[in-house]
C-alpha cells in the first residue's frame, strides 16, 4: 500500500500537469489512443519474452511518432491521426494475443491495472517522469502557455512548435506506459482527462487550473486508494470513479 500511494501520486501528478495542455490543445484523446497502442507492445513482449513495460514503452513512442507525422504530412486532423494509430496497434494486439493462443500470465493486470503488486523499480520510475515532466513545464512554460491557445501566432513569434508538441507527446506516452501499473492501459487516458476537466470548471488563471489540476489528481488517487482498501473494491476502477465524481461536484459548484 506505501508504494502504491507513492507511485500513485506521482503518476497522477504527470498525469494531471499533461493533460491541462492535451485538453487545451483539443488533443485529450491522445492518452486513450497511446493506451491501445500500447497493447500492441505488451502483447508482442508476451509473446517474445520481453518485459511487456518495454514492449508497450517501445509501441507508445512509435505511435506518438507516427501520430505527430501524420498531423503534419497527412493533412489528418488530430484524433483521425490518433484513431488511425490506435486501431492499427490495437489490431496487432488482438491478432498477436490470438496466435500466441492466450499468455501464461494475467493480461487484465496490463489493461485495468494491478497497483498493489507495484514494483520498486515502478516506483522509481513514476517518482523519475513526474520529476522530467515538472522540469519540462517549469523550463518551457511561456512557450507551452502560447502554444496551448494559439499554435498559428506562437509558430509565427517563433516558439519551436514541432519540437513542443513533439515533446509533449512523447512524455505523454511514457506517462500512459507509467500508468499501467496505477490504472491500466484501458483507463489511463481517464488519469489525463479528468483533473485537468475538473480544474478547468473553476475558470481560474493558467498557473492556478494546472496547480487544481494536480491537486485533483492526487485527492482522487488517495481517495481511490482508501475506499479500495477498506470496501475490497478494485483499486483502478475506484480511482477512475473518484475523478469522475469530484468532476461532477466542480461542475455543480460553477453552475452554482
Amino acid at each position: 500500500m506505501q508504494k502504491a500511494f507513492v507511485t500513485g501520486i506521482f503518476i497522477a501528478v504527470a498525469c494531471s500537469l499533461l493533460g491541462t495542455f492535451l485538453v487545451l490543445r483539443r488533443l485529450s484523446l491522445i492518452g486513450d489512443g497511446l493506451a491501445h497502442i500500447s497493447f500492441g507492445g505488451v502483447a508482442f513482449g508476451l509473446l517474445f519474452n520481453v518485459v511487456p513495460f518495454f514492449g508497450a514503452l517501445f509501441f507508445a513512442i512509435i505511435g506518438a511518432y507516427g501520430i505527430q507525422k501524420l498531423r503534419k504530412h497527412a493533412l489528418l486532423f488530430g484524433d483521425t491521426a490518433i484513431g488511425l494509430v490506435s486501431s492499427v496497434s490495437l489490431g496487432l494486439g488482438v491478432f498477436i494475443a490470438s496466435v500466441a493462443r492466450g499468455f501464461n500470465v494475467d493480461i487484465l493486470s496490463y489493461l485495468f491495472g494491478s497497483i498493489l503488486s507495484i514494483k520498486f523499480s515502478e516506483l522509481l520510475g513514476s517518482i523519475v517522469l513526474a520529476v522530467l515532466v515538472i522540469l519540462f513545464i517549469l523550463i518551457y512554460y511561456r512557450d507551452l502557455f502560447y502554444l496551448s491557445f494559439d499554435e498559428e501566432s506562437a509558430r509565427v513569434s517563433g516558439v519551436r512548435v514541432d519540437f513542443l508538441s513533439s515533446l509533449l507527446i512523447l512524455l505523454t506516452a511514457f506517462t500512459v506506459v507509467s500508468s499501467m501499473s496505477v490504472v491500466g492501459l484501458m483507463l489511463a487516458s481517464s488519469m489525463l482527462i479528468l483533473p485537468p476537466a475538473s480544474a478547468l470548471q473553476f475558470k481560474q488563471s493558467f498557473r492556478n487550473t494546472l496547480l487544481i489540476s494536480v491537486s485533483v489528481g492526487i485527492l482522487s488517487v488517495i481517495s481511490g486508494l482508501l475506499i479500495a482498501y477498506y470496501f475490497d473494491f478494485a483499486a483502478s476502477g475506484t480511482i477512475v470513479l473518484v475523478n469522475a465524481l469530484i468532476f461532477g461536484l466542480c461542475y455543480l459548484i460553477k453552475r452554482k
